[in-house]
Formats: structure tokens, sequence, C-alpha cells
């Protein structure tokens, strides 16, 4: 035990290694004894020295010397690989995104040539896109799935609180603008500069108070109640003899 305290104290400080916690048996003449560590930068961490006495030997030799975490230690969190890391809003300009091969949200450009128009042209255009005149890829199947529920479950879909609140919804609105494609059919550009969603993607049932078909509101000609004073009256002189009142009466 003193042997491992003194280690341990090389390690770090004398007084960084407190009282002794424990001493676990490995195996055979090789034990490991455990000392508090005070140091203030690692709390709730240990300082563990093995130690080992080799067959016939006389002397206890020392065979590793750590520090390890204990209940309530401050560890670092664990490793996670960087492309799950990456959130929404984490490019910014000049960083590189780079896409994985074999991405399930892509597949071959030329996998989007339908073979009808492969043969009203008399052309083979899978040729053509595989000699690269036109995208080499294209969203997947799987990725029109995956952006139509982020895109529906989010800000644009019909569950955000201006949609909520809208007048209208989305489709029968003239600023909407439908995508292209098997899109269309859930989703179209916002084209309203003052509407919220201005230039963004939103769903056919989203809506906003910037709706096309929103009118400002007429004029409202409501008949006017008289009022009637019935409690004042007029004071008349017509010359020093004459006076006149005027009392407001209900009669």
């Amino acid at each position: 035990m003193d042997l491992a305290r003194s280690v341990a104290a090389e390690v770090g400080r004398p007084e960084w290694v407190g009282e002794h916690l424990t001493a676990q048996v490995e195996d055979t003449r090789l034990v490991t004894h455990y000392f508090e560590c005070l140091d203030p930068s690692y709390p709730g961490w240990t300082y563990a020295v093995t130690v080992v006495r080799a067959s016939r030997a006389r002397k206890v030799t020392v065979n590793e010397v750590v520090q390890l975490p204990g209940e309530g230690a401050l560890i670092a969190p664990e490793w996670v690989p960087w492309k799950e890391r990456v959130r929404p809003g984490d490019l910014g300009a000049g960083d590189l995104l780079p896409t994985e091969e074999g991405d399930e949200r892509l597949v071959p450009g030329y996998a989007q040539v339908p073979d009808s128009e492969l043969d009203a042209e008399g052309m083979d255009k899978q040729m053509v896109w595989e000699l690269g005149l036109g995208r080499r890829q294209v969203l997947s199947e799987v990725g029109r799935e995956q952006a139509a529920e982020r895109w529906y479950n989010g800000d644009a879909g019909p569950r955000s609180p201006v949609a909520t609140a809208a007048p209208a919804r989305c489709g029968t609105c003239g600023f909407m603008t439908p995508l292209a494609g098997e899109l269309r059919q859930m989703f179209g550009v916002c084209t309203n500069e003052f509407a919220p969603d201005d230039g963004k993607v939103v769903s056919l049932d989203h809506g906003c108070g910037a709706h096309s078909e929103v009118r400002r509101p007429g004029p409202q000609n409501e008949p006017v109640a008289p009022v009637v004073d019935e409690m004042g009256y007029d004071h008349i002189v017509f010359d020093d003899t004459t006076e006149l009142e005027l009392v407001s009466s209900d009669s």
C-alpha cells in the first residue's frame, strides 16, 4: 500500500492523494490499490495503482498507474461520429458537407427517366444520363418520404401556430406555387413577400394571415340612436323684464 501511494504521488501531487479506499485482487500476486483523488480538476476520480510480485521474487513492483472515474465523476461525453453530430443549420459559408456513398436518399440520375420517354424520343436517355449530361444523382423515394415528413411536421406544416390561426389554407392561396414531381401533391412554395414563409416550402394545408383571399373589412353603416338630454335646460333673456326657461323633460 505504501509503495502504491508513493507512486500515485509521483503521478499527481502528494497533497492530491487522499485516503486508501480499497484493494482489489486481480490475479495471483496482482493487486490494485485505489486512493481518493483530491485534485480539484478531477472531482469524483480515484488513483488506481496496480502492483505485482513475480514468482519467486521478493520485491513488489508497480505494474500500472491510472486515474479512473468514480460515481459522480466529471467525464467527457460519449464520442459521436461527425455524421450523427451534424444538425440542420450547422453548415456555414465555406463549409463542406460530404455526401456518403450509398446514401439511401439518392439514386442514379438515369433511374428517373421513365421508359415511355426513352421510346418517344427515339434515343437511349439512360446512356445520356450515364455519360454525365444530366444530374448524376436524384432524390430517391426514401429521400422524398423523409423530406415530406420533415416539412409536414415542421413550422411549414398544418400544426404550426401560424397555421392554426390562419383564415384559410395555402392550397387555395394565389401566392402558392406547387412543386414539381410527386411532392406537388402535398407542397408548394410561398411567393408572398409579406408572408412569414415567403420563399419557403409549405404544405397545402398550411396557412397564414397573408392569404390571397383575405379582404379588408367594409364600412359598417349602422344607425345611431339619437341622444336626448333630459336633465338640461336653456335660459333665454329677451329684455329686462322677460325671461324664458326651456326645460327638457320626458313630457
